[in-house]
């Protein structure tokens, strides 16, 4: 058995290790195809020629591996390599060629000066991956790694350790209400002179404290270009934020919490993706307004604008601790898996 970088000749034996893991349910990735391997492996961020390693045996591919190295995209972190895939046919497992298909992306990436190896959202390689027990409802990436995958227990005998836990929550908007009690809780906010609701551009709204308080620059750029987006009445003009790549007709509804004449909460911007999943960037509520229902009231009228615009269900990802699960909870969504985000050194004693 040698590991070696793979050739194109070898992507006809890559798709069948890699669907008859998805046949036999050990991964609930989709179905490869050229077009889709093409797309996340060798034209996607990070891509890399000499990163697409496969296993051989008697003259025949058993397995597959994928990396991406640190440096090879812009937003890469010094010293952090990245496992985006690993899989071996069925019939040779049990044999370490998993183990050394590993060993030599981590002697490589070694050699590139990374320090760690990471399993993590970060990766710029997002694999889309199919909900169970739904009409073919999906997510367009992995977090970490899927506890209940085959090949949990491989990852931790190499020496993974998680270093987070996320839980993937969805909720079948088909005949989805929001919870009475939200109508209550958004009357004693307006009392208390915190209005909810579509953001309205003309109340030229502050958010620098919030997000000051919450110390997310990534929440205040968010906010920034949708707001412009609304001054301007054109659609977001940066490609990254628009969900699957397609450009909205026009600028994006965001809810928001008001108060005093600053967003003190917000969620969206509503968007929805082609597969029918209710699109948004996460939900933020300034830390001096937090325990008022704030978050509770946004994300139903959230979910009430995926409705609204057609959405058929809706996914995200939250720490397996995060106190805002219960806020999803409450409004209709369930736990659907766990993925840990790991992380083991490049630089082992063998």
């Amino acid at each position: 058995m040698r590991v070696r970088k793979m050739c194109p000749e070898d992507l006809p034996e890559v798709i069948r290790i890699w669907n008859a893991c998805v046949d036999a349910g050990e991964v609930l990735y989709y179905d490869l195809t050229e077009e889709y391997f093409r797309r996340k492996f060798v034209d996607g961020p990070g891509c890399e020629p000499d990163l697409l390693l496969v296993a051989e045996e008697d003259d025949q591919v058993v397995g597959f591996l994928h990396g991406v190295a640190p440096g090879s995209f812009p937003s890469s972190r010094p010293g952090c390599a990245y496992l985006t895939v690993i899989l071996t046919a069925a019939s040779h497992r049990g044999r370490g060629i998993g183990k050394a298909l590993l060993d030599s992306f981590r002697k490589s990436m070694e050699r590139r000066g990374a320090d760690t190896l990471y399993i993590s959202s970060l990766n710029p390689v997002n694999l889309d991956w199919h909900i169970p027990g739904t009409p073919g409802h999906d997510h367009n990436n992995m977090p970490g790694a899927d506890v209940s995958c085959a090949g949990y227990p491989f990852l931790e005998h190499c020496g993974f350790e998680t270093r987070y836990r996320e839980v993937a929550m969805y909720v079948n908007l088909s005949g989805w209400t929001p919870d009475p009690a939200v109508a209550g809780i958004r009357e004693r906010l307006r009392s208390e002179g915190i209005e909810t609701g579509p953001y309205d551009p003309a109340l030229n709204c502050g958010f620098d404290r919030m997000c000051d308080s919450v110390g997310s620059d990534y929440w205040r750029d968010v906010l920034r270009t949708e707001i412009a987006a609304w001054k301007s009445g054109t659609p977001n003009a940066d490609p990254r934020m628009w969900a699957d790549g397609n450009p909205p007709q026009g600028p994006r509804t965001l809810l928001t919490a008001v108060c005093g004449g600053q967003i003190v909460g917000f969620t969206g911007p509503v968007d929805l993706q082609k597969s029918g999943r209710g699109w948004f960037t996460g939900i933020c509520t300034d830390t001096a307004f937090e325990r008022r229902g704030i978050a509770t009231v946004l994300f139903s009228l959230l979910l009430e604008a995926f409705v609204q615009e057609g959405a058929a269900f809706c996914t995200l990802f939250t720490g397996a601790e995060n106190h805002a699960r219960k806020v999803y909870e409450r409004a209709g969504l369930h736990p659907v898996r766990q993925f840990n985000l790991m992380s083991m050194p490049v630089s082992r004693r063998e």
